[in-house]
């Protein structure tokens, strides 16, 4: 296709994902229209793996996938971006409406070792109940080998580093960080292109099959960073939340129109508050939209007096 008939942001039908842990806020808070009577935990934005594809649903590319955007259309779409096989992140929406596994995923070279992707990631708190908790890295004075016995006891969360989260609250998790999120917590994750999760712990509970949960402690224990102390939440510079070797995250307070990225750069955007148009096109909290290299029409309209997004790009080459 060519650069001009690109003249809006595209749009992407979300993919939901049932999870034991999750619930209904993706609907009452986003309007997201859920499946009936579903724990939906996971809200799959944008994503480009085989088993899940984001399909445009807007302007003359609706109906493409991701993959197909990326295979067929980089350039006009992407610009000058790495020729990896799928597009390289993975935006989502997270409900837990009861705590996740206890999880880690693995650094570079474990992953490589165990067949798996490592996944650098980061999580927004977009909403809180009072007192929730995000579990993240070890306390202080845990060793390897204390970690192990709590496995057999079923005590191992109390080694976990815990922290205090509240809307607006933001923190990164590097591949290897042993993390999970508490209860009453609705993030928005980014993500590299990953889908390797290794569960060390699960609470004790059972699937919906009524058995116990797969747990991967072989992998997680090679994977875990027993270095990572104590880690703290971000602590913006400026406007920038995390700068990262797979992806630039920035939080923007909308004040007056500004440009989504630079010319020949794509940006993947997440109404935060108020209401955002890019070229025509109205977009509501809790919407991502990517708006392509090529746009002409790029720049950011807040409707409102208290508008925020976030921004995704690719860090430079």
């Amino acid at each position: 296709m060519r650069s001009s008939e690109i003249t809006q942001p595209l749009a992407f039908e979300p993919i939901f994902m049932e999870r034991i842990w999750g619930g209904r806020r993706l609907k009452s808070k986003f309007r997201k229209k859920l499946p009936p009577d579903a724990q939906i935990g996971e809200s799959w934005e944008i994503v480009d793996r085989p088993g899940a594809q984001s399909i445009v649903w807007n302007g003359p590319l609706r109906g493409e996938t991701l993959h197909e955007l990326w295979t067929q259309h980089r350039q006009e779409i992407f610009g000058d971006v790495p020729a990896t096989a799928r597009f390289p992140l993975v935006a989502k929406l997270i409900d837990a409406r009861a705590k996740l596994s206890l999880q880690v995923h693995p650094p570079s070279r474990v992953a490589k070792a165990l067949g798996g992707e490592m996944k650098d990631e980061i999580w927004y708190v977009l909403d809180a109940v009072p007192d929730a908790q995000i579990y993240a890295g070890l306390r202080s004075g845990v060793t390897r080998e204390q970690f192990g016995a709590a496995l057999e006891n079923s005590t191992v969360a109390e080694l976990v580093h815990r922290i205090s989260v509240k809307r607006g609250d933001a923190i990164f998790m590097p591949s290897g960080r042993l993390h999970t999120m508490g209860d009453g917590i609705l993030v928005a994750e980014i993500q590299q292109n990953s889908d390797t999760t290794y569960r060390v712990f699960d609470w004790n509970r059972v699937g919906t099959d009524g058995e116990p949960r797969r747990l991967h402690v072989r992998e997680a224990m090679q994977s875990i960073d027993f270095t990572d102390i104590e880690p703290d939440l971000i602590q913006p510079r400026r406007e920038t939340l995390v700068s990262d070797s797979a992806f630039v995250v920035e939080k923007w307070d909308l004040i007056s129109e500004r440009e989504a990225a630079p010319l020949g750069k794509f940006a993947i955007l997440l109404c935060l508050n108020g209401e955002i148009d890019c070229a025509g096109l109205k977009f509501k909290q809790g919407d991502f939209f990517l708006v392509p290299g090529t746009l002409q029409d790029r720049n950011l309209h807040p409707r409102g007096a208290d508008t925020s997004l976030l921004r995704t790009m690719l860090p430079e080459l």
